[in-house]
């Protein structure tokens, strides 16, 4: 179970971001962003060693406010082979440093998304300690997915992140979220075998809803 501490952390996250993004090949601004959290999930590390976070972060720099998804992990100490996904380090008010990652790096963030994706998981609440996130939907077709530890081999383009997965799929992360018309949550793309939506808020107070991650035959 993931503890949620009420706590200081420096850098915050969203100035650590706020670095980060601009470098992305999905980046839609031209600048220093403007960032704010206004959404997302956790999901909880067996092990209970790694912080795990689905974050939407909104940025008030484009025409048009554009809300990234940035998964995260928090680890304790440095994850060897993942140079690439450091995002950087922070100092948390009880737990000390904490190493950040792009958690599409972390073989842990992978293997607990594909137990979402799989029913074998639940999403929980972003703020509040071991609380489902019923909001959070998901679903998945085919061959059950395996609990192995599924390192990953991310490849961005210019909407998001591919990863190989099981069974000949490819995990799709969509860093730039594309909210879909109407109330009703959506289900899963068509083609796809498996996803992940929800929900987050909108700049004017209505609650945008988009699928966050799809499962595709490769």
């Amino acid at each position: 179970m993931a503890v949620i501490h009420r706590t200081t952390l420096t850098p915050t996250k969203v100035e650590l971001l706020t670095s980060w993004l601009p470098g992305r090949p999905w980046y839609r601004g031209s600048g220093t962003p403007e960032l704010e959290r206004t959404g997302g999930f956790r999901l909880d590390d067996p092990a209970g060693e790694v912080g795990i976070e689905f974050m939407v972060v909104t940025d008030r720099s484009t025409p048009e406010p554009t809300a990234y998804l940035v998964p995260l992990t928090y680890r304790g100490a440095p994850l060897a082979g993942a140079e690439d996904g450091l995002i950087g380090t922070t100092e948390h008010g009880v737990l000390g440093k904490r190493w950040v990652y792009d958690g599409c790096h972390d073989p842990v963030l992978t293997t607990g998304l594909l137990a979402l994706i799989g029913g074998t998981a639940p999403a929980m609440a972003q703020s509040i300690t071991d609380t489902p996130d019923h909001e959070v939907t998901r679903s998945h077709t085919g061959e059950p997915l395996p609990s192995a530890s599924h390192t990953p081999a991310p490849v961005d383009d210019t909407d998001g992140t591919d990863l190989p997965a099981p069974h000949g799929t490819v995990l799709r992360v969509h860093r730039v979220l594309r909210p879909v018309p109407g109330a009703d949550m959506p289900g899963a793309p068509k083609g796809a075998v498996g996803h992940v939506a929800t929900g987050w808020p909108g700049p004017d107070g209505t609650r945008l809803r988009a699928v966050f991650m799809e499962l595709r035959t490769a």
